[in-house]
């Protein structure tokens, strides 16, 4: 027979596991039919052990980061983090040419860390260390002092409000100022974080916050890669506020661009029918480039009517996306032969964070340059009538 005080503690655990959004305590009263006294205590006690937490003193109990922990199905592999970690890492060195050629502020070539929580701090599980001379430098499987890191949240039982709300947090130290997101497997609690850190002397927590859009996606990309279907850190089940739907601007859409998001491109058949398929593709500012290899019938209806439709979406929020109508142009066979290596080399790092695979080296394929005639870019959902 069971123990009554651990049976009242295996109910209060079942009751936050089936109520994520938060219980009160007349809530656990009138469900479990004990006193006050002996509930604030339990609650207290699980609070101090990290299965409870509340934002505030009088804010519902929710689930805490050991109890979430119970809820995974699976656990956390680190080999695929670090895989997809540097798959992101690619990605993000990509945005940053990108935004180097436009003369972007996003620019911020900065030491780039995957953390786990461990027993006594922080792991460093993998780095892309900065080209600059004087950078932040970790040691792959070092355990850093968690006090010391933007990435405290990991192991933190109780999470500062402003942390909660913005989704990130910040810290500057003597030595180094740094920046964090975290990566959320089931899209609302960390369990890991991408972490950039730089030298205190040439960065401040306001300028590091320059790379805080690209982090906050490639962070959202790894989280959405272990499963997540949502990408709203701390927010619980209910997840993000969608936004109004609003402009990107051209820095916004170059940087957006500049991502491994898919394209879908729409075409038209030799029986006037629609066909849409996905690509890749490369963006230079005024025109995009995509490979049709060889067999694909969309090269022969791009060539028989040049005319397009070609979108650029992300599947979580802020819901960016560009839509491009134009006209596509093929490549004569000498400048394919002359540009497509290196465009399937930078394809290959920008989508898959690798070099070119050997079996894509021996194919074969037309390039076509889409020179948009109407392009607009948007972030958020449509506004209710």
């Amino acid at each position: 027979m069971p123990i009554p005080a651990v049976e009242r503690t295996i109910l209060i655990l079942e009751l936050l596991l089936q109520h994520p959004e938060g219980l009160t305590p007349q809530d656990f009263q009138t469900r479990l039919g004990i006193s006050r006294s002996t509930l604030y205590t339990m609650l207290r006690d699980l609070k101090d052990l990290g299965y409870v937490e509340q934002d505030s003193e009088r804010s519902p109990y929710r689930c805490g980061p050991r109890l979430t922990a119970w809820q995974r199905s699976t656990p956390l592999r680190p080999l695929d983090l670090m895989r997809a970690f540097y798959t992101e890492a690619a990605a993000l060195q990509a945005a940053e040419q990108a935004a180097w050629q436009s003369n972007s502020a996003y620019v911020v070539d900065e030491t780039l860390a995957l953390l786990l929580p461990a027993a006594e701090g922080l792991l460093v599980l993998a780095q892309v260390q900065s080209t600059q001379q004087v950078r932040s430098v970790f040691t792959n499987g070092q355990v850093i002092a968690a006090q010391d890191s933007a990435a405290s949240f990991l192991v933190s039982r109780t999470i500062p409000e402003a942390v909660r709300k913005l989704g990130h947090q910040t810290f500057s130290g003597a030595q180094t100022t740094e920046l964090a997101v975290p990566i959320c497997p089931d899209g609302h609690h960390p369990e890991a974080a991408l972490l950039i850190s730089a030298p205190a002397f040439r960065q401040d927590s306001r300028s590091l916050a320059a790379v805080l859009p690209a982090l906050r996606e490639a962070a959202a990309r790894l989280s959405y890669r272990l499963g997540a279907q949502v990408y709203a850190p701390f927010q619980g089940s209910e997840g993000a506020a969608i936004q109004p739907a609003s402009a990107l601007n051209q820095d916004e859409m170059q940087i957006f661009l500049g991502g491994p998001w898919a394209a879908r491109l729409a075409c038209v058949r030799e029986d006037g029918t629609p066909h849409v398929v996905p690509v890749w593709h490369e963006w230079d500012g005024e025109t995009f480039t995509v490979i049709a290899w060889q067999g694909s019938r969309w090269g022969e209806y791009l060539r028989a009517n040049p005319q397009i439709s070609l979108t650029v979406d992300e599947p979580w929020p802020p819901l960016r996306r560009v839509s491009v109508q134009g006209h596509a142009e093929p490549l004569e066979p000498a400048e394919v032969q002359q540009q497509l290596p290196a465009l399937l080399e930078r394809l290959s790092r920008r989508y898959l964070g690798q070099a070119l695979h050997p079996t894509l080296e021996q194919r074969d394929g037309s390039l076509f340059r889409i020179v948009p005639t109407k392009m607009r870019g948007w972030r958020g959902l449509p506004a209710g009538g």
